[in-house]
């Protein structure tokens, strides 16, 4: 029996154009009217998809890949887990270094020199704010100047670039006490919303995953993962598919998550292919 659904949102749930099939509200609706915990999965921060997640009346959220768990009934922050000041320092040293762009993410803002890649694309979706979100964004000159002068909690720290970051991310992971996603959207994964591909280095706190995350609610809940159904469709949720009872890639999922999960879906996220995993596997 299935206690709890968890799923991503971006390319799952929500499509590259920033739409929602009209199924997968209804799916959404019979969860919580079933009275099993719906879980939002993103490596989004909660600022971002605050209004969202009470839209879909959501019971928890994973938030910034795993950095937060929040009751989102109550607003109690079960989990959470911060960079150190110094480690930011030195991946920012390191970006600027190699001529790369870099943001950093705080509880409610994203803060950058310059809006170019990723975080330009969240201030373009900001700006329609359909969601009701509450992110605030502030370009500073100089990162680096900023941080020694304010003491900021930093949940996640990205570098984005139009080439390979491979290297850089070999170096991070080799001296650094950090976890590091790659995320590359090129060719069908391209970034639609500025029209742009690039990849980008999420920099997490090392140990820190959606997976991760959601063992650790599990046992806040005393629930086992096998009784999870977890749904994704980019490498950050490669282990969450992983740990899950049921693991289900979107058909727009990348190729190695489609290849650990236990069912891919005939449908994309644009034609509801969320619904169609919920309908399979749970019987309202």
């Amino acid at each position: 029996m299935i206690k709890l659904v968890a799923s991503d949102l971006d390319g799952t749930i929500i499509d590259r154009d920033n739409e929602i099939y009209e199924s997968n509200f209804k799916a959404i609706s019979d969860i919580n009217n079933s009275n099993i915990p719906f879980v939002v999965c993103t490596g989004k921060n909660y600022s971002i998809y605050q209004g969202l997640s009470s839209y879909f009346e959501a019971s928890y959220g994973i938030f910034g890949n795993g950095t937060s768990i929040i009751d989102l009934k109550s607003g109690k922050e079960i989990y959470k887990s911060l960079l150190n000041t110094s480690t930011v320092k030195s991946v920012i040293e390191l970006a600027k270094k190699n001529n790369l762009h870099v943001h950093i993410y705080t509880k409610n803002q994203i803060v950058t020199e310059e809006l170019l890649y990723l975080d330009l694309r969240n201030y373009r979706l900001q700006k329609d704010n359909i969601y009701n979100n509450k992110l605030e964004f502030k370009i500073v000159p100089d990162l680096l100047n900023y941080l020694s002068k304010k003491e900021t909690p930093i949940s996640n720290i990205v570098i984005s670039s139009t080439n390979s970051l491979e290297t850089i991310q070999k170096e991070i992971t080799n001296t650094l006490d950090v976890s590091v996603l790659n995320i590359k959207k090129y060719g069908k994964f391209k970034d639609t919303i500025i029209d742009k591909e690039y990849e980008y280095l999420d920099i997490i706190p090392n140990n820190v995953s959606k997976g991760n995350a959601l063992e650790i609610l599990c046992n806040y809940l005393k629930i086992n993962t096998d009784e999870i159904l977890a749904i994704g469709d980019n490498l950050n949720d490669l282990d969450m598919i992983e740990k899950s009872g049921i693991g289900i890639a979107l058909n727009n999922a990348y190729p190695k998550l489609k290849q650990i999960a236990d069912y891919t879906t005939e449908k994309p996220v644009e034609k509801g292919g969320f619904a169609e995993a919920i309908y399979k596997f749970i019987k309202f």
